[in-house]
């Protein structure tokens, strides 16, 4: 997997591998394991040398009489008597971190289901607002640690647990309380010191109010309103995800997977004839070069005329152009931007379908208005319309009563 990343950040550079993080996630993870397994070599080699001295010096097998330096002795102790900075030690703890952070590298290939694809786009947003919240977080935790550890670091030895008396302290009673695992007492003085007591319970009671009941439900409602927007186009982020996933594979790299592709390939012997042949055709240019220029010293370019000169050499004129970058798009940029614009556009279609804009209101209100000066001049046209009838009718109605 070493040599895989390493092949990567070649092909891609540091600044295009670093802006993934799952790059960034597997570079240290392996950084640790590398730190863990130097670290043990480095005690296996201590405990080796050890070795060595007591077979050159000591005769018997029985350790307990003999006299041994203290670097040596140390390596009889019991692994209690051990030192903090021991290697052993260190490697077993990167060791561990190491292997939970191999079982999270499962949460790549995720996206590539459709149950599992738009939870794990949640999980993603969802570190991101974490990652916001945690700079207030540590701004009020810093506070608070500081605060408690000045208020009480003169009182190691007079209280009832050891909370609050050191910097370290400090840091365990306040974190472990954001979980409710704290007590009261952690304040509490054996001295009749009460100004300070009540100071104690203050500040201890402001720091749960804050931690536990304001920042707590504002990170629940960031990490809601997230898995809201993923849960409303969850068919959409799903699909976009699995395509970047699948894109991820087509791009030109390693051939097989870790521990196969430290055994060469066929086209890394492919590869190396293309690069062998091209170092040879620069070679034998640069051979061809040097005859020219021996031409030209002995004078034998001189009855040339400069047009001549640059036909039979073409590529003359072309060295001494400015030569420009070419940059062409690649294949997955071209796609990923196709897709990228599918998305943005399903995206506004979607908008203009669910919102109306200002425009379309105006336009709304015109066509009421308009329909409601229509409906009432209709209403005046029937009105006298109906007007005339009656009127026809009465005087219709007034010739028939005059004929008998």
């Amino acid at each position: 997997m070493i040599w895989s990343e390493c092949k990567e950040i070649w092909a891609e550079g540091p600044r295009e591998y670093l802006m993934h993080l799952w790059n960034v996630l597997d570079f240290g993870m392996l950084s640790i394991f590398v730190a863990s397994f130097t670290a043990r070599l480095i005690a296996f080699l201590k405990a080796s040398k050890a070795q060595l001295y007591v077979d050159l010096h000591v005769s018997n097998n029985d350790l307990t009489n003999a006299s041994l330096p203290a670097d040596v002795a140390y390596f009889t102790y019991a692994r209690n008597k051990w030192r903090p900075s021991d290697p052993q030690i260190i490697s077993e703890g990167l060791y561990a971190i190491a292997v939970v952070l191999s079982f999270s590298r499962i949460a790549y290939i995720l996206p590539a289901n459709e149950s599992f694809g738009p939870l794990q786009i949640s999980l993603g947003r969802t570190v991101k607002d974490i990652f916001k919240f945690m700079v207030i977080f540590i701004m009020v935790f810093v506070a608070f640690m500081i605060g408690m550890f000045n208020l009480y670091s003169y009182y190691l030895g007079a209280k009832y647990n050891p909370a609050f008396t050191t910097v370290e302290e400090s840091f365990k009673t306040l974190f472990w309380s954001i979980f409710g695992l704290s007590e009261v007492i952690s304040v509490v003085l054996k001295y009749d010191h009460k100004f300070i007591e009540n100071i104690g319970y203050v500040l201890y009671g402001v720091y749960n109010v804050t931690m536990v009941v304001v920042l707590l439900n504002m990170l629940i409602a960031m990490i809601n309103n997230s898995y809201q927007e993923i849960e409303e186009d969850a068919d959409v982020e799903w699909k976009f995800a699995r395509a970047k996933l699948w894109l991820s594979y087509f791009d030109e790299g390693r051939t097989l997977p870790a521990p196969f592709n430290l055994v060469p390939s066929p086209k890394s012997f492919y590869y190396l004839i293309l690069r062998t042949r091209t170092c040879l055709v620069r070679l034998c240019k640069a051979g061809g070069r040097r005859a020219d220029g021996s031409e030209v010293e002995m004078g034998m370019l001189n009855s040339r005329t400069k047009p001549d000169r640059f036909r039979r050499h073409p590529r003359a004129q072309d060295d001494f152009a400015v030569k420009k970058p070419i940059k062409h798009p690649t294949r997955y940029q071209k796609i990923m931007k196709r897709l990228i614009k599918r998305y943005v556009l399903k995206a506004q279609v979607d908008r203009e379908n669910d919102e109306v804009n200002e425009g379309e209101l105006k336009e709304i209100k015109q066509d009421i208005s308009s329909l409601r000066y229509e409906l009432l001049e209709e209403k005046s046209q029937a009105t006298g319309e109906l007007a005339d009838l009656i009127q026809q009718l009465s005087h219709n109605l007034g010739k028939n009563t005059k004929k008998p």
